[in-house]
């Protein structure tokens, strides 16, 4: 297929996501609708497209890569969200709607003190703009091997071309305009899921049930319990699945600035417990596919691994409607993820570093987040096109959240210590030690691996929050007990 063809589906694509901004946008350009939608986002919009957030182009090719390697161990991770997001939906989302909060992290404001604010939010913020530009860049690599490379496009340019036509659908209102397009990226990303396994399975001649085929595989082993120092092993997997999810939704603004979109907490908790079934299923699909993506590449010599092996068979193998599919499929699930992480990233930035509400004129308040909103698009261009030569042989997804481990540990911490105790602390000692567990977290992991052969792996999070915890707890004032009682989880007076 000639790349002239892919740079049209792609001018295509943006112009059906612009016209959904300008049908989205009201002629008022506030910062209510741009922050949360007046609130009058439906859930089952919201729970549907938070899909296509929650999954992105990581998932999209890294997951079925991953089979060959990890088979099913992923899922392991995947069955530790639900326990996750049952946290999120009766403890988080109750407390975010009680404080009417624009910015989760505010709540450290009022738990701790300016400086845990000030922390927390910056903890997003360096782990958002990373982490999002690990998923930009895993998209950008495919589409620049796939056609831009034959049309002498560099690569640098391909990454400011995307980030701008992301920039140009999403400045004018936000998240009032992210809830609808993540919804049609996330159907058009589960389309092109399901052709490539239709047409793979067709196309091995498979004469069973394609259910009882991946489960007679040995790629589709789930669980593991035999070597506890392994990464693998199923306890580290699933409860690292849950405090991934708590902190990556529930501890995320970009995840729960959409659930806050929501009319009432009630509509906001439907949609976490929809949200929490389809992602369930469409990530056990995702590594179905892959066992499929790997039998086939295996029965016809084909040398294609990790995060090639979906790019390079749609593209030479599949056929055009597969890899039409495929292109569309990436292409949404780039933006789906992208779009709404520069958009909680703005808000985040402009309220809790720059606390535009608490200082300027609603006027100023537009003209200061239109500039915010600019300047984090250059920067996510220019760490984007800094991973071309950063990132070398690991699948995207095991970078992505190991370093999830290390800079949602604190906020993890944060979170829980504020949650779960009663205790003041210091709070101008809080940044230093936000700062210093994920250095301990890391020294912990690299010594108990070489020495004691013990694998943190994902479970990295958890120690790095534990420490985060126990920090605070060090600097706590265990004489006082007084809280604003306005802000504990259970809302009980003492």
């Amino acid at each position: 297929m000639k790349p002239s063809f892919i740079l049209l589906i792609l001018a295509l694509y943006f112009v059906v996501l612009l016209v959904i901004s300008l049908v989205t946008s009201d002629k008022e350009e506030d910062n209510e609708n741009f922050f949360k939608a007046k609130r009058q986002s439906p859930w089952f919009v919201v729970a549907f497209g938070m899909i296509g957030a929650s999954l992105s182009g990581v998932t999209f090719i890294s997951v079925p890569g991953w089979v060959e390697a990890s088979q099913f161990s992923y899922m392991q991770v995947v069955l530790g969200y639900l326990l996750g997001y049952l946290i999120i939906g009766t403890v988080l989302l109750p407390l975010y709607y009680r404080m009417n909060l624009t910015s989760i992290y505010a709540y450290l404001e009022q738990r701790f003190g300016n400086y845990s604010y000030k922390t927390g939010a910056s903890f997003f913020i360096l782990s958002r703009v990373v982490g999002s530009s690990f998923r930009l860049f895993l998209v950008a690599n495919v589409l620049q091997t796939l056609a831009f490379d034959a049309m002498g496009i560099p690569y640098w340019l391909t990454v400011t071309i995307t980030i701008t036509l992301i920039w140009l659908y999403t400045f004018k209102s936000g998240i009032k305009t992210i809830v609808w397009t993540d919804t049609l990226q996330t159907l058009f990303m589960l389309i092109a899921l399901g052709i490539t396994t239709v047409v793979l399975y067709n196309e091995m001649n498979i004469t069973q049930g394609i259910i009882s085929y991946i489960s007679d595989n040995s790629l589709s082993k789930i669980f593991f319990f035999e070597d506890v120092n392994s990464g693998d092993y199923f306890w580290k997997q699933f409860l690292s699945g849950a405090f991934i999810a708590i902190v990556m939704t529930g501890l995320d603004q970009d995840m729960m600035q959409k659930n806050l979109s929501c009319r009432t907490l009630r509509d906001s908790q439907k949609n976490m417990f929809w949200f929490t079934i389809i992602l369930t299923v469409v990530n056990l699909v995702f590594m179905s596919l892959g066992v499929l993506l790997t039998v086939y590449a295996q029965q016809n010599g084909i040398d294609a691994h990790k995060d090639e092996l979906f790019p390079v068979l749609a593209k030479d193998y599949l056929g055009p409607v597969v890899f039409i599919s495929f292109i569309i499929g990436l292409i949404a699930a780039a933006y789906s993820s992208a779009d709404s992480a520069l958009t909680s990233l703005t808000t985040s930035f402009s309220v809790d570093i720059l606390e535009i509400d608490k200082k300027h004129s609603l006027k100023k308040q537009v003209r200061i987040r239109k500039r915010v909103h600019l300047l984090l698009s250059l920067v996510f261009i220019i760490v984007v096109i800094s991973f071309k030569y950063i990132i070398k042989d690991e699948s995207v997804i095991a970078k992505l959240f190991i370093f999830t481990g290390y800079t949602y540990g604190p906020l993890l911490g944060m979170y829980s210590f504020g949650l779960f105790t009663k205790l003041k602390t210091k709070d101008k000692l809080i940044p230093y030690v936000a700062l210093c567990s994920p250095v301990l977290a890391y020294f912990i992991s690299l010594y108990s691996n070489r020495y004691l052969g013990f694998d943190f792996g994902f479970f990295v999070l958890i120690l790095n929050g534990a420490l985060t915890f126990i920090g605070l707890l060090i600097f706590s004032d265990f004489k006082s007990n007084r809280l604003n009682k306005s802000i504990l989880p259970s809302g009980e007076q003492h």
